[in-house]
């Protein structure tokens, strides 16, 4: 769905010379958008901009696709936003209002457990115990001693060893929890934020994981109409060349210090110059890609090995005549004791005029490498069967199910064990490839506000270069 075009700002074409600086961005996903979209604005001179995207789409994770049996929408990748509106300052939020973009609030603090439906303190005392809730509370309060709200909204910007995370994992921390059914209540709700195990991050973010569900920490939102909507309206208004279908084999130093990027569309091979080459891609593909060089090659290696926390997310996603589920939930999702601890949206809850109902299951960590191999239908029982008797049986109710796989797409470890110094983060080889970038949410705290933060630290690098050298 394309927003109104009256509603939203333009941005007025600018005739380009061959002089103009060339800027090549290898992903069309949020990170190259979201680059694309900031040198576009803070940039004072024409650039001449090249998108290459290997699928045959825009927008990466975010995709909001329809069922086949109705006209209703659903969220297939990255779920909502991140709302960090209350410190003062949230770049992704300001930019969706200049996009002209609708949101709506999300929420949910319920989480079942062995069938039991626990919303707050006096339910955990009621359902699981004293002892439980005495241990929860103890938790709680050690994890909010660790790290203020604060200090969480700035914890994807530190920068290098000085301020570098716990190197312990977070399963130290949470094996502390006192009574076992304390400690289970709390690995099933954060699961599947996490999308991985708590031995396989670190106590930093799973802290971040946990608090988050804390109002006081981060607010969630959606956007009217489907997440998409914030990639058709960036696509609407960024200035550049967009080929599709295009995967770019090769990165290698020109005699010149330019860049060349060897990039193929079915069996025609094509090889483009560029002053700069932004490398706006997921973490697992990074490694796709040759770099040219001893340098190079050995550099972005590293970069990918430091990296290289792979975190795992499955979406299995129901259409049902009727959300046979609210008489006893009403939240916009909720959190399952099932497959390790998963995510339950109410993704009809985003459309308040829906009449169908539209149940989307979220997997995370080790359940998904265990699951993401089977057939679709296998995942779509599994599923089912999981649902406690306590919200209905929607089976007689089922219209359409979609299965979307997201393996190591995200990050467990962001950052990296020791973050790297921002700069380096960013420009992997800066001494012989200065004009190399990376941009990416696997480098700050795997969110979409996270790769916005990266997509603007590299424009800003780009347009000061820009600015010191105007002949390029």
């Amino acid at each position: 769905m394309i927003p109104d075009p009256d509603s939203v700002p333009r941005r007025s074409r600018r005739a380009t010379s061959p002089i103009d600086p060339r800027i090549a961005i290898i992903g069309g996903g949020p990170g190259g958008l979201f680059t694309a979209y900031e040198l576009q604005r803070i940039v004072d001179r024409p650039l001449r901009v090249t998108i290459l995207e290997a699928s045959g789409r825009l927008g990466g994770k975010v995709v909001t696709p329809r069922f086949a049996s109705a006209d209703v929408r659903y969220e297939a990748g990255a779920a909502e936003f991140y709302d960090y509106e209350h410190f003062g300052h949230d770049p992704l939020k300001e930019l969706i209002a200049e996009l002209g973009l609708p949101i709506r609030p999300m929420g949910g603090p319920t989480v079942i457990v062995d069938g039991q439906v626990i919303a707050n303190l006096d339910d955990v005392r009621d359902r699981l115990g004293a002892h439980a809730a005495t241990a929860l509370l103890d938790f709680d309060r050690q994890a909010r001693d660790r790290m203020t709200p604060r200090e969480f909204y700035a914890s994807g910007d530190r920068d290098g060893p000085a301020a570098c995370a716990e190197l312990s994992r977070f399963d130290s921390v949470i094996g502390g929890i006192a009574c076992p059914r304390a400690r289970r209540f709390v690995e099933h709700m954060i699961h599947s934020d996490l999308a991985a195990e708590p031995s396989q991050t670190s106590v930093e973010y799973g802290l971040q994981n946990y608090l988050m569900n804390d109002p006081a920490y981060m607010r969630l939102y959606g956007i009217e109409g489907g997440n998409e909507r914030l990639v058709e309206s960036l696509a609407a208004q960024v200035d550049a060349r967009v080929l599709l279908g295009h995967r770019a084999e090769r990165v290698a130093r020109s005699p010149r210090g330019t860049l060349l990027v060897r990039s193929r569309a079915g069996e025609a091979v094509e090889e483009s110059e560029f002053d700069a080459v932004v490398v706006a891609l997921p973490h697992d593909c990074v490694s796709r890609i040759e770099f040219a060089g001893d340098r190079l090659r050995s550099a972005v290696a590293a970069h990918h090995a430091h990296h290289d926390h792979p975190a795992h997310y499955l979406r299995i996603t129901m259409l049902f005549e009727r959300p046979f589920w609210r008489d006893r939930v009403s939240d916009s999702f909720w959190m399952l004791d099932r497959f390790g601890g998963c995510c339950l949206y109410d993704e009809s809850a985003r459309d308040p005029s829906a009449e169908h109902g539209v149940l989307g299951w979220l997997l995370g960590g080790d359940a998904v490498r265990e699951l993401a191999s089977a057939p679709d239908n296998e995942l779509v029982e599994r599923a089912l069967d999981s649902l406690p008797a306590v919200l209905g049986d929607g089976r007689p109710l089922l219209r359409e199910a979609r299965v979307h796989r997201w393996t190591g797409a995200v990050s467990a470890l962001p950052g990296g064990v020791s973050p790297m110094r921002i700069d380096r983060r960013h420009c992997p080889e800066p001494v012989e490839h200065p004009n190399l970038f990376l941009v990416g949410d696997y480098l700050y705290d795997s969110t979409l506000n996270g790769v916005l933060d990266s997509a603007q630290y590299v424009a800003g690098w780009i347009a000061a270069k820009v600015a010191r050298s105007p002949n390029a």
